[in-house]
This record gives C-alpha cells, sequence and structure tokens, in this order.
C-alpha cells in the first residue's frame, strides 16, 4: 500500500469531519424539510465523489460504505428530521454516528441481567400491524455485544484462510468460491466490531451489533432482515422500505404492500453495491450484481407471500432450513456475486494489502526492537559532581 494512498486516505476523512461539523451546524440552524435538505446536497453529492480517490480494496471499500452509503442515507433522513441522527445529539456523537457503520442501542438491557440478555422486541411492531410480521426487518439482537472469544475465534479463521490461499492452486475453483464467501463475512464482522469498539470507548455508548450469526439464518427473511449486516437493513427501513409500503398500502392494500416494499429495498441495495464494486474495480459494470439482489428480493418476495398465505401451517425444522437457506446464498453468491470480486482481483490486491501491512508492522517491530538495544549498549556517563 503506498503512501499516496495514506495521505488520500487521512484527507478524505479531514474532508469528512469538516463536512459533517457544517451538517451540525446546519441542523442546528435550518429547520427540517427541504431547505435543510437543499443545504445538505453539496455535502451528499462529495460523498459520492470522494471514494474516487483512493484504489484500495480495503480502505476505499469501507469509505465508501460508511459515507456513500450508510454516511449520505442518514443525511437525507436527517434532512427531514428522520433518522439516526435526528434525536438530539452531541456534537462528537453526531459525527461518530454519522460517519461509522453504528447504532446506538437506546434501551440497553439492565447491566443486572445475567448475559447481558434482554426480550427480543421485534422493531415491526412499533410500526407496522401484527398481520405484517412476516416482513423482514432488523430485530433487536439477545445480545447487545458478543464476547471477544467469539471474535478471536473469526479472527484466526481469517488468518487461516490467508494461509490456505497460498495452496489455492491445488483447491478447486468451487471450494475457493465458498472460501471467498467465508472471507468477506469474517473480514466485515471484524472490521465493524473494531470500529464500534472504537466508538464504544471512546464516546461510552451502547451499539447495536452489526451482524448475529448469519450462518444460522433458517430463511431468507432471516438472513437478510435479522442477521446480515444489520446496520444497512436499519438504514434501507426508513429511506426505502416505509416510503414504498405506504404506497403500496394504498394500492394493494396493506396485507400485500410490504412485497413491493421488500423488492424495492434490493433494487436500492443493488445499486449501492454496484457503485462499491465500481469503487474498487473502476470498471464497467456487467450487472450481476444487480441480477444477484434481484433474485434475491424475488425469492424473499415469493417467501413472505407464502408465509402469509399458509400462516405457518407449514415450517420446516431448522436443521433442514438452516442448510438450505445458507446454501441457496452460497451457490447463488457463487454464481453472481464473488466472480465480479474476482473480476476485478479482488482477492489479488487483498493479498497484497495484508502482505504491505504485515511488512510494515515487521519494520515497526524491528525499529522498536533495534531502538532499545541502542538505548541497553549506550554507555551511561557518570557526573563529576558526584566526586565534588
Amino acid at each position: 500500500m503506498e503512501s499516496g494512498e495514506m495521505n488520500n486516505f487521512m484527507k478524505i476523512w479531514l474532508c469528512v469531519v469538516i463536512s459533517l461539523s457544517y451538517c451540525y451546524a446546519i441542523g442546528k440552524i435550518i429547520p427540517k424539510g427541504t431547505a435543510r435538505l437543499l443545504c445538505l446536497l453539496p455535502v451528499v453529492s462529495l460523498y459520492v465523489l470522494l471514494p474516487l480517490s483512493l484504489s484500495s480494496i480495503h480502505l476505499g471499500g469501507t469509505t465508501a460504505f460508511f459515507i456513500t452509503w450508510l454516511g449520505n442515507f442518514k443525511l437525507l433522513l436527517f434532512a427531514f428530521g428522520k433518522g439516526p441522527l435526528s434525536p438530539s445529539l452531541s456534537f462528537l456523537r453526531f459525527l461518530a454516528v454519522a460517519c461509522l457503520p453504528i447504532k446506538i442501542l437506546h434501551n440497553p438491557p439492565p447491566k443486572s441481567h445475567p448475559n447481558g440478555l434482554n426480550k427480543e422486541i421485534p422493531s415491526l411492531k412499533e410500526t407496522l400491524d401484527s398481520q405484517n410480521e412476516e416482513i423482514p426487518g432488523p430485530v433487536k439482537p439477545n445480545k447487545s455485544q458478543k464476547s471477544p472469544i467469539n471474535y478471536a475465534i473469526k479472527f484466526l479463521l481469517l488468518a487461516l484462510l490467508l494461509r490456505v490461499y497460498d495452496y489455492s492452486e491445488f483447491i478447486h475453483p468451487t471450494v475457493m468460491l465458498v472460501l471467498y464467501c467465508a472471507h468477506v463475512y469474517f473480514c466485515l464482522e471484524i472490521i465493524l466490531a473494531m470500529v464500534a469498539a472504537l466508538a464504544r470507548a471512546m464516546l461510552g455508548l451502547e451499539l447495536e451489533q452489526q451482524f448475529n450469526e448469519p450462518y444460522l439464518s433458517t430463511s431468507l427473511q432471516d438472513f437478510w432482515g435479522r442477521r446480515w449486516n444489520i446496520m444497512v437493513t436499519s438504514i434501507l427501513r426508513p429511506t426505502v422500505y416505509e416510503p414504498v409500503l405506504n404506497i403500496g398500502a394504498r394500492l394493494v392494500g396493506r396485507k400485500w404492500a410490504p412485497l413491493p416494499a421488500v423488492f424495492g429495498s434490493f433494487v436500492v441495495s443493488a445499486v449501492m453495491h454496484e457503485l462499491i464494486f465500481y469503487y474498487l474495480g473502476r470498471v464497467r459494470p456487467t450487472w450481476e450484481i444487480t441480477w444477484f439482489f434481484l433474485l434475491h428480493g424475488a425469492c424473499l418476495m415469493a417467501e413472505i407471500a407464502l408465509k402469509k398465505t399458509l400462516r405457518d401451517k407449514l415450517r420446516l425444522p431448522t436443521a433442514v432450513s438452516t442448510p438450505l437457506t445458507i446454501g441457496f446464498i452460497m451457490v447463488t453468491g457463487s454464481w453472481l456475486f464473488f466472480p465480479q470480486l474476482l473480476r476485478i482481483k479482488a482477492d489479488e490486491r487483498a493479498l497484497e494489502e495484508y502482505a504491505a501491512l504485515g511488512a510494515f508492522f515487521k519494520n515497526v517491530s524491528a525499529l522498536t526492537i533495534s531502538t532499545f538495544q541502542f538505548q541497553l549498549q549506550k554507555p551511561k556517563t557518570v557526573s563529576l559532581d558526584l566526586f565534588l
């Protein structure tokens, strides 16, 4: 990773802090509505352009995800007095919530409760009728924080995967695609957990977790709505899902309105993923990423319609539904999603960045050790004052 890339990265995030300071001031002096939206649109446009200054897989990908997707969607909600930025927040909390993939847990579980458990309260009960319980949406997880051992195990598994890649020429391509699935999951969860831990330590925030063990999903609804990348789900709900739901309720009735709302959410997710892939590869899109999300959106619509029709009369056991769900996701991902990562050589570039990072830490360690040894070998001078 070149020093120029790091310089661009630091300049971009300095620009983000300055622009969010402006947004914070706008929120204090401009009332919510069209006027505030017009004041924030230049910042939204800026956040679309900033990732173009980065070419790194990790730095560019995380920056695009943090500010171009989540940050911009939060600012659009903020313009109309909605979303996670709308409650009265201090300046530092506003900065953290606006540019990081975190969500404040407003009703944290009692500290005295064993294992930090709290009652599972689906957020859709706060916004929808009970008849729409089949609609995928963020559900407060049973644990606000995972055990450090959980992350340590995933970190070790990621390190093991990186070693396995050294023998990729002896591994079947299909198996490699499965390993890429695990790599993306481990990498995303570890990065987001590190960011959340930093925000929690600096600001004293109780945060909702970003992943909820997606490999335990029992359906597509469970995977996309409650377990995978919960931050995206929570930001798509007020920006896309609920507006389309309200329109659909007037057109097709409240019972079936969730179907176009779900599909609309997947359409927007597809567009944002295509944009992020463009940042990563700077190549013309082939639209396989879009087809991946449209396929899953259509399948999820069918799943919800089937559940509403049967009213849970036919429920598969977990031992059957979980392998079917994960298998479907991995097969469709290997078909449409992961080949696009290989097309932009994301695997090779990521390994090069890991190697550069390892070399950097190795050099820092060597410099630290040599400095320490020099201090030990440096002759000590005795002051003449002791003999006077």
